[in-house]
């Protein structure tokens, strides 16, 4: 049952942005920047689909690549609870955001910087959902390819970070660096 959650857990995560992303197109702001600054992004999509599919092979009993490192209905319990957490984080984080959401780095519009709602909490509460989220589908379905997709998902949202936290220093100079000091970059 828990896995039907992780499928779950990443049709809302996909709708969410797709949601958002038509509203800000209807209000006339070009939402999508992915790859714009590093066309390495475009490596990461087949990544994903792979994810999606290791999800859904897992729960649906498709044929599955990688086995199980364990197996404790407690421990999904607990991976339930860090997606909830994470797909509430996510909401917030996209409502805070309003006008200045962008998938990819936009230094041309930016938007105003958002330091208020999920953002008074972390800097970078979209990615901390999404690690929240990794986290928890790792702990529902704990098979080892998805360890693997946990290692290399933090690694990529950390690298992502560090590199917007390069542009907003450009964007917004000052102004940024006094929310840097009082707001954690994850949590």
């Amino acid at each position: 049952m828990q896995g039907y959650f992780a499928i779950v857990t990443i049709i809302l995560l996909v709708t969410m942005v797709i949601f958002r992303i038509f509203i800000l197109r209807y209000k006339g702001i070009e939402v999508f920047k992915f790859g714009e600054k590093d066309k390495k992004d475009f490596i990461i999509p087949p990544f994903a689909l792979l994810y999606f599919y290791l999800i859904l092979a897992n729960t649906l009993d498709f044929p599955k690549l990688g086995s199980n490192i364990f197996e404790n209905e407690f421990i999904s319990w607990v991976g339930i609870v860090l997606c909830i957490f994470g797909l509430l984080l996510f909401l917030s984080a996209l409502i805070s955001f309003g006008i200045s959401f962008r998938v990819g780095i936009d230094e041309d519009n930016p938007g105003p910087l958002v330091t208020s709602g999920a953002y008074a909490i972390s800097r970078n509460p979209i990615y901390t959902a999404f690690g929240l989220v990794l986290i928890g589908i790792f702990l529902i379905l704990p098979n080892y390819i998805l360890l693997l997709y946990l290692i290399a998902g933090l690694w990529l949202l950390n690298r992502q970070v560090l590199r917007e936290e390069d542009s907003l220093k450009k964007i917004y100079g000052e102004e940024y660096l006094r929310y840097c000091k009082k707001v954690r970059r994850y949590f």
